[in-house]
């Protein structure tokens, strides 16, 4: 007959199991999160080479309020998210499902495909500021073959954004398409066929049968890259660092510069909040439109 302590410790082992990685996830999670929403509301100063922080938050909601820089940094980032995103989901739907609809090639296209997602962002932000050079990159000098430019991709203010997103649009659609592609791949061909055989074309196919079933396969590749665009920082600190001006900030970068160049740690830490507020909120709003898209209750 076992004792009350054995059955006890049968009945609770699944929880106590959890224990090692509960115990991880709070060191390697929790407590950066919590350590920073303390730096939010603090000032630090440097006494006798040591860093001490007073507890001062209006001091740091007063630079957020007189920040000449932030509001240009929300809607640059905004605008790079809603864009880029689009443009990448749009084409990459795109060529998923032509890829799919070949009969030979797929696996070469594929593997083509993943290089730029391996190429490092250093690498791939010192390419492109050849290539969108003034005076001697290939982008200016195929125009000039057939009369037009030179166009200052990286110095005119009106283009610094567009040039960040095309560079972004090259290096993410892969992604995209990978997504989609293995989703394209997995959908159920005898449904298709059988629109077929009632008489529907291919436009009728995709844009009926295939975009309905491809809907959680988009909503998932939407978020997860829209996330990431959020926090874009490699390309664009390489390519214009922000400028010329504030044409081509984005919060990432802005926050680069408050903690590492102003070195203002207290302030620098409220604007990662203020970052990480509104991926939640876009998280949750992105939910709320896709459980209203599949037709089902958040």
């Amino acid at each position: 007959m076992r004792s009350r302590a054995g059955e006890f410790l049968d009945r609770t082992f699944p929880t106590w199991s959890l224990a090692p990685a509960a115990i991880i996830f709070i060191v390697l999670s929790v407590y950066p999160i919590l350590n920073l929403l303390h730096m939010s509301v603090s000032t630090f100063r440097t006494v006798d080479g040591v860093d001490r922080a007073t507890f001062d938050p209006l001091a740091n909601l007063r630079f957020f309020a007189t920040d000449p820089v932030l509001k240009a940094a929300i809607v640059n980032t905004l605008i790079f998210v809603a864009v880029s995103v689009a443009i990448e989901l749009l084409i990459g739907l795109a060529l998923a499902i032509q890829v799919a609809r070949l009969r030979r090639g797929k696996g070469l296209i594929r593997t083509l495909m993943i290089l730029p997602i391996l190429v490092p962002p250093v690498a791939i932000g010192s390419m492109w500021k050849l290539i969108l050079n003034y005076d001697f990159g290939v982008l200016n000098q195929g125009l000039a073959l057939v009369g037009l430019g030179p166009v200052n991709w990286l110095g005119d203010q009106t283009l610094a954004l567009v040039s960040v997103i095309i560079v972004d649009v090259w290096h993410w659609v892969p992604f995209i398409f990978l997504i989609l592609f293995a989703a394209v791949e997995g959908l159920p061909v005898d449904v298709m066929e059988a629109a077929k055989i009632d008489g529907a074309t291919d436009r009728q196919v995709t844009w009926h049968v295939m975009l309905p079933l491809l809907k959680p396969a988009i909503s998932v590749a939407f978020i997860f890259r829209a996330i990431l665009a959020f926090k874009a920082f490699d390309e664009v600190f390489l390519l214009t660092g922000g400028g010329p001006g504030t044409s081509s900030e984005l919060i990432s970068l802005h926050l680069y510069k408050i903690f590492f160049v102003q070195n203002n740690v207290g302030y620098g830490a409220m604007l990662s909040i203020t970052m990480i507020l509104m991926v939640v909120a876009f998280l949750l709003v992105a939910r709320q439109a896709t459980a209203s898209g599949a037709g089902d209750r958040p």
